[in-house]
């Protein structure tokens, strides 16, 4: 029988990604991979759309949606950790069936589960199935995700106690409470119990792989190695195996998208690229203040439009964004006048393509670990303007690295970036001379990036010792 590893994820366009570069890593070594995902409530479809976009780019992978659920809550009401909780509860039996079906046809080695999705672990305990954890994330975030469960069982502050303090988890630089995401900051909440419940299961795990790489973050996955986060808790095996990056619309982007021909015509490192993720959205007024801010730079520039007139970040589930029509959203004459030099798309841009292209010279980006892994590996250094989840996290490691890879915008954590620091950043990042050591920095880190998945690499080294390790199971389990 084929050998064959399940991977399990939350619907939803940054994490579907993670996943299938996973599967494609599986597949390399010869098992058959199968993404498994649901349909959220309140994006009714969606995973469905997802799928089937990703399962017609990606012929040799499988791809599973799980039937719809139907429950008395009403998702509307409750927090992201406590939809999730709920669903994936309820899922668990969907789940169950499926990987039974799937193993009389084939050898199921692995459960691979997104982060937070520990409660399909249940699952795996009852079919005898080795299960990890895969985080889409840095190890910066699972580290601070670690670090608090270790604040939650040795204290009863919340992080929202410290204000303007730093906070000071091994493994991290200090952070600000305003840096940590949201669901986790009031201890009190309903959010931050699902958020507990879901890390205590974590260290209950076989393992966890990570979308990182040694350069990159080595402090946080040197305190994660050594149990420095979790001192209370045994630590499962740490495997760091990135930087995976695929890009999620193969067969499309082999066309000639309009934007990627006008970069054509640009000259080579003068363009700034301007994309805030699949869910980074901004209300009018602020997207008038990008727009002032880009057309007073001088700067050439590929800005990728999105309209989100809640931008609540606890709302992150819901995934629905208005209809627009550029020119009722940009500032009278803003198309005409910067014709020549930028070009403005609605919602989507083949990111990867923009990020390798030569014409790119910078990337304004909102601090998504996808993004962050995409511009490290093409080489283009960022200016850093978080929107929600873990994104202010990233963007304090980004920023107080020791090699520096990003440069913060001031005013993300108001209720608006002015025009003025929108012109301001932009300018310092495309020709400025103090920008120069942060694109010398993310291009060593290029390099780096490259080494670790080369045979010999330290990716590449981890990913061969986790499947050493899942074959160790193998025989303990023919054994019993």
């Amino acid at each position: 029988m084929k050998e064959a590893v399940v991977l399990y994820t939350a619907p939803g366009a940054g994490h579907l990604p993670a996943m299938l570069s996973l599967a494609k890593l599986f597949q390399k070594h010869n098992f058959s991979a199968t993404v498994v995902t649901f349909n959220n409530p309140l994006s009714a479809g969606q995973a469905d759309q997802d799928v089937s976009r990703l399962s017609s780019a990606n012929p040799s992978i499988s791809f599973h949606v799980l039937p719809e659920i139907t429950t008395g809550d009403d998702y509307a009401n409750l927090e992201p950790p406590a939809v999730m909780h709920t669903i994936l509860l309820a899922q668990n039996m969907n789940l169950r069936n499926f990987i039974m079906d799937l193993s009389k046809t084939s050898s199921v080695r692995a459960i691979m589960l997104y982060f937070f999705c520990t409660i399909a672990l249940d699952v795996a305990r009852q079919l005898s199935i080795p299960a990890y954890l895969f985080t889409p994330f840095g190890a910066s975030t699972a580290a601070f995700f670690f670090n608090l469960l270790e604040f939650d069982a040795t204290s009863s502050l919340s992080l929202r106690d410290f204000g303007n303090d730093p906070i000071n988890f091994p493994g991290l630089p200090p952070v600000l409470a305003s840096d940590c995401p949201i669901f986790v900051v009031e201890r009190g909440s309903d959010s931050y119990k699902s958020a507990m419940e879901n890390f205590r299961d974590i260290v209950k795990s076989d393992g966890i792989l990570m979308n990182t790489f040694e350069s990159l973050e080595p402090k946080a996955i040197s305190a994660l190695r050594e149990g420095l986060c979790v001192p209370s808790f045994n630590m499962p095996p740490v495997y760091s195996i990135g930087p995976l990056v695929t890009e999620t619309r193969d067969k499309e982007t082999k066309e000639r998208f309009e934007c990627i021909k006008w970069l054509d015509s640009q000259p080579k490192g003068k363009v700034v690229f301007l994309c805030f993720g699949s869910m980074g959205g901004f209300p009018l007024d602020q997207i008038k203040q990008i727009a002032i801010g880009l057309e007073n730079s001088g700067q050439r520039f590929l800005w990728v439009v999105k309209v989100n007139v809640n931008m609540d970040p606890r709302n992150i589930f819901n995934t629905s964004m208005p209809e627009f029509e550029l020119d009722q959203i940009l500032p009278e004459g803003f198309l005409d006048r910067t014709k020549d030099r930028g070009m403005v798309v609605k919602t989507w841009a083949p990111q990867i393509q923009v990020l390798h292209h030569e014409s790119v010279g910078g990337f304004v980006t909102h601090c998504g670990w996808n993004s962050i892994l995409e511009a490290v590996t093409a080489g283009k250094p960022m200016v850093c303007w978080p929107l929600y989840a873990e994104q202010r996290l990233n963007k304090a490691v980004l920023v107080d690295h020791e090699t520096r890879l990003g440069v913060s915008v001031e005013g993300y954590d108001h209720e608006m970036v002015d025009a003025e620091e929108v012109e301001s950043k932009i300018r310092w990042l495309m020709e400025g001379e103090g920008s120069k050591l942060l694109k010398e920095s993310i291009k060593a880190m290029k390099d780096k990036a490259g080494e670790s998945l080369t045979e010999a690499g330290p990716s590449s080294q981890a990913f061969m010792q986790f499947l050493m390790d899942l074959e160790l199971k193998k025989l303990e389990r023919t054994k019993i």
